[in-house]
C-alpha cells in the first residue's frame, strides 16, 4: 500500500492549491477552474443547439489545446522556479491562459461582427449593453490570467504568451471560418461552411447555420414559434390580448 501511494500523482487540471490565509487567493482559485466548467457548457450547447458556430468555436479550443500540449512539450519550459507546489507538466504557455484568450477572443469577434442582441429601443442602452459584455469578457480572461500568477502555476512569461496565443488563435479562426464564410459566401470558406451545412450527416444529425440566417441566431424566431403555439393551447391567453 505504501509503495502504491508513493506512485500516485495529483490530477492538476482539477487540484488546485491556494493560500488559505487570504480570501482573494480562494476567490481566485475557484476563478482558475472555470476554464475547465467551459468544456461541458460546450458540449451541452453543441447537443441541444446543433448550431454549427458553436460546434466550431468548440473545436477550435480543442485544437488551441492540442497545440498548447505540443507546445509545452517542444519548449519543456518548467513552471516558476520555488513556488514548492511540486506540480506535474510544463509551464509554458499556460494553457488556462491560452484557452480563455482563445474563448474571449472568438466570442468577442462574433458579438462585434455577426450577432445583434434584442434592442431595448435606445441606441445608447443597447451599444452600453455591448460595452459591457465585451468588457465582462475580458476582465474574465484576465482575471483567470491573474489567478495563474497569483496562485504561482505559471511565470509572467508563460501567462503573457499564453494570452497571445490564444488570442491570435481565437481570432484568426473566427475570421477563417466564420466572417469571411459569411462576407464572401463563394470563397473557398464560404464553400467549405456550405458544404458541412449540407453534406448528409450534418442535415441526419439536423445541424444547422443560425447566424447565417438570422442575426441573433434564431433566438426570436424560436420564441415567437413557441409564443404562438402557447396561445393556440391557451386560447384564454389569445382572446385577453385581443382586448
Amino acid at each position: 500500500m505504501t509503495d502504491l501511494a508513493t506512485q500516485r500523482v495529483s490530477l492538476d487540471l482539477t487540484h488546485v492549491l491556494y493560500d488559505p490565509s487570504s480570501d482573494t487567493s480562494l476567490v481566485l482559485a475557484l476563478v482558475t477552474l472555470s476554464p475547465i466548467l467551459l468544456m461541458p457548457a460546450y458540449a451541452v450547447l453543441a447537443v441541444y443547439t446543433r448550431e454549427l458556430t458553436i460546434i466550431n468555436m468548440w473545436a477550435g479550443q480543442l485544437l488551441s489545446e492540442g497545440l498548447n500540449l505540443v507546445l509545452k512539450h517542444t519548449f519543456k519550459q518548467e513552471r516558476p522556479v520555488g513556488s514548492q507546489l511540486h506540480l506535474n507538466g510544463y509551464g509554458f504557455p499556460s494553457s488556462h491562459s491560452q484557452y480563455m484568450g482563445y474563448f474571449s477572443a472568438f466570442l468577442i469577434c462574433h458579438m462585434y461582427f455577426r450577432h445583434r442582441f434584442a434592442s431595448t429601443g435606445s441606441i445608447v442602452l443597447d451599444q452600453l449593453f455591448r460595452i459591457v459584455v465585451y468588457l465582462g469578457l475580458a476582465a474574465w480572461c484576465a482575471i483567470v490570467a491573474y489567478s495563474r500568477l497569483n496562485l504561482l502555476y505559471h511565470t509572467p512569461h508563460q501567462v503573457k504568451w499564453g494570452l497571445v496565443i490564444g488570442l491570435v488563435l481565437g481570432v484568426s479562426h473566427y475570421v477563417c471560418t466564420e466572417l469571411l464564410s459569411a462576407k464572401f459566401p463563394d470563397s473557398v470558406f464560404g464553400r467549405i461552411r456550405f458544404a458541412i451545412v449540407n453534406h448528409p450527416i450534418s442535415v441526419w444529425l439536423q445541424l444547422r447555420d443560425g447566424w447565417g440566417v438570422w442575426a441573433d441566431g434564431g433566438r426570436e424566431a424560436e420564441w415567437k414559434q413557441w409564443r404562438t403555439e402557447w396561445l393556440k393551447q391557451h386560447p384564454r391567453l389569445a382572446g385577453k390580448k385581443k382586448k
